[in-house]
């Protein structure tokens, strides 16, 4: 069906299920977009007036059915508040779209929105929407504008934790334990802002990092206050957003 707003987000389930939505929204129309399925493995839905795809399980492409087990165990990590940032990485890496979560008990902490705005106001369900249809929009014009991918691309995602809260020996259905050091780039790569979706009770935030000479078919007129294209310092991701330094990989 329809991924329908709530007129009121009163409840911390509430919030949940919409994050849930809205993450599988994203992830469905960057494959999608990017070329990583067949049409079979989509089937159209609308969030508010913007048609969009959303992945389902085919028996005839295995790897849609396999991220969809991925997109369930992040629900689960998510739902028990663990997941910090999963990456969605095209290896080798090519690109990487990175969604960050966070939840508060006190309100939103808000920061996606125009200078103007003070910080801790009171986050309504038009907020929400707004800020929700404008990700998906920016994803569909990023994507589009963004460099043809290698045909030999293969997609994976990965988990990180709040490690004060997550057991030691957690993992949700569909991962296991990595054993690499992180994400490398073999180009140079640049780092993009996409935006940032607030509820009272999560915050959703989407960058994307990949080379750079795939990012300059980007027009710059699409990028809009409060987004940013920069050049990264290292060619690992573990450096990438200055507030995760101190997390594990």
């Amino acid at each position: 069906s329809a991924v329908v707003f709530p007129k009121k987000i009163a409840t911390e389930q509430q919030s949940l299920m919409l994050v849930k939505r809205l993450l599988a929204v994203a992830v469905s129309c960057i494959t999608y977009l990017r070329g990583i399925f067949p049409e079979s493995a989509y089937g159209t839905r609308y969030m508010d007036d913007v048609c969009v795809k959303i992945l389902r399980e085919d028996k005839n492409c295995p790897g849609s059915t396999q991220l969809v087990k991925w997109m369930l165990g992040c629900y689960d990590a998510l739902q028990k508040k663990y997941v910090s940032p999963p990456w969605l990485c095209l290896q080798i890496v090519t690109e990487c779209y990175h969604f960050k979560f966070k939840y508060t008990h006190n309100g939103p902490l808000l920061d996606f929105s125009s200078k103007d705005e003070k910080s801790g106001s009171t986050i309504t369900c038009a907020d929400t929407k707004k800020a929700s249809i404008l990700l998906i929009r920016k994803i569909y014009v990023l994507m589009q504008n963004l460099s043809p991918l290698p045909n030999d691309v293969c997609l994976t995602m990965k988990l990180l934790y709040y490690d004060e809260v997550t057991p030691p020996d957690y993992q949700p259905p569909g991962f296991k334990e990595a054993k690499d050091g992180g994400l490398m780039f073999n180009e140079e790569p640049m780092h993009l802002n996409v935006g940032e979706v607030p509820t009272p009770f999560h915050m959703l935030k989407l960058k994307i990092t990949t080379e750079k000479q795939r990012m300059e078919n980007v027009d710059k007129k699409i990028l809009k206050q409060g987004e940013t294209a920069e050049l990264l310092q290292v060619h690992g991701l573990n450096r990438v957003d200055p507030e995760e330094e101190s997390q594990d990989m």
